[in-house]
């Protein structure tokens, strides 16, 4: 799930979902603690929407994240560092703002690569239809050296860093 307030597109919705085809590229993850209340696919074999307050619950295994952007994102970036602190991988997506805060703390000092994402993500509405593009540019965030192979052999065009 993710928050991109007016910066996507002409929708009502401030609910932003990732695309399918590219949850594909990744594989399969165990937890994705930013779930949609009604999400049109999984995006894990578990998933915590808003009710369960994915941020006060356990995380397990290989996450996906697509946190709610802006305000609060910097609580949620810093439960995948603990989480791969305490021996978990996951993947975050985020914007490729890479001057904030947030970025310095979480992703700068406690990831282990980044995948600049080639051109904007075309994310998708609660119903499961493709909306425009974001209105930044995306990055995905690896924690864990399994999660860094998996951004180098997803087929996902960007430019992978190594941190």
């Amino acid at each position: 799930m993710s928050n991109l307030g007016n910066e996507a597109t002409v929708s009502a919705t401030t609910v932003w979902l990732t695309p399918p085809s590219l949850l594909a590229k990744l594989g399969e993850f165990d937890l994705d603690p930013c779930s949609p209340l009604n999400r049109p696919w999984d995006t894990a074999k578990h998933h915590y929407n808003v009710h369960d307050d994915g941020l006060a619950q356990p995380w397990l295994g290989r996450v996906w994240m697509n946190p709610p952007y802006g305000r609060g994102m910097d609580q949620w970036m810093g439960k995948l560092k603990q989480h791969k602190a305490e021996g978990g991988s996951g993947i975050a997506l985020i914007f490729a703002r890479t001057e904030t805060k947030t970025f310095f703390d979480y992703v700068w000092d406690g990831a282990d690569a980044i995948l600049f994402v080639k051109g904007r993500i075309r994310f998708c509405t609660p119903d499961g239809e493709e909306a425009g593009t974001a209105g930044s540019p995306s990055v995905l965030i690896a924690y864990g050296a399994a999660e860094v192979d998996a951004l180098r052999n997803c087929g996902i065009e960007g430019k992978l860093v190594i941190l």
